[in-house]
């Protein structure tokens, strides 16, 4: 009998579908509530892990990811934007000029190359990042110049700080107001022009390691 009920018991198992653990995953939601990154395409296999594009309507994480190990690789790249525009000049700290003023940016952006400007900065970053720089070793009392590779997470980081730098650089006393100039960098570093500041600074340094090979 009680052979009989360990088979019952053994067969309601096997029959018994096993439950199946559904995991919610947010939607996406676009850039400024305009523009969807659900198609955007990175073709540089290197950025691509750090190039987030877990969007959010606004753009503003509060800084959750301070305290953390390399926290930024999981921060949206329009936030990102957002935080290195906001490290300079007037708009240090004024989280909210800066997040403006990158939304008028890409809607300059959109109206003049009639593309997603999500898909445009990416093009640009992976256009401005360098992909080896010089350091310098110390043999006794000379100091010689060597030339090393960027980790993919410090070349987004360059990327970046150069386009802010750049589009800075280019507002100061000028009638161009910061987001035509940001849009103007942005549009040109996409297309690898050597007129961008990004874009400049990236040959250069590739330049220099060349020469210290």
């Amino acid at each position: 009998m009680a052979d009989e009920e360990v088979q019952t018991q053994e067969q309601v198992a096997v029959a018994a579908p096993a439950e199946e653990k559904t995991k919610m995953v947010a939607p996406k939601a676009p850039v400024f509530g305009k523009y969807d990154t659900t198609e955007i395409v990175i073709n540089d296999a290197g950025l691509a892990k750090y190039i987030d594009l877990n969007s959010t309507s606004v753009p503003h994480s509060g800084g959750k990811h301070a305290n953390k190990w390399f926290g930024k690789s999981n921060l949206s790249i329009v936030e990102r934007l957002i935080n290195n525009i906001m490290r300079t000049e007037k708009y240090t700290g004024k989280k909210l000029k800066a997040y403006k003023a990158v939304s008028d940016a890409f809607d300059i952006i959109a109206a003049k190359t009639k593309k997603n400007p999500v898909q445009v900065l990416v093009e640009a970053l992976e256009n401005a990042a360098p992909r080896e720089e010089v350091t310098r070793l110390q043999f006794g009392g000379i100091s010689v110049p060597k030339a090393v590779d960027i980790s993919p997470q410090r070349r987004l980081d360059i990327a970046l700080r150069n386009v802010s730098s750049g589009v800075v650089a280019a507002s100061a006393k000028n009638k161009k107001t910061i987001q035509d100039c940001l849009a103007d960098e942005i549009m040109l570093a996409a297309k690898g022009d050597m007129t961008s500041f990004a874009v400049a600074k990236k040959e250069e340094t590739e330049r220099v390691a060349q020469s210290a090979r």
